[in-house]
């Protein structure tokens, strides 16, 4: 019990993100992860070529 009370003290003492900061942070990961995707992709797509290229 003293153990869940500590960590209920931590909690208050958090600083939780505004819903404007929330939803600026969720887009931030969405596009990053949306344009990573993309580079990875074309990468991908790259050297597949350059290996169709090689072997053939």
């Amino acid at each position: 019990m003293k153990f869940l009370k500590s960590v209920a003290d931590e909690m208050k003492q958090v600083t939780w993100p505004t819903g404007k900061e929330l939803a600026k942070y969720t887009n931030t990961v969405v596009v990053t992860t949306i344009l990573f995707g993309i580079f990875f992709a074309a990468v991908d797509f790259g050297i597949t070529e350059a290996m169709d290229l090689i072997l053939n």
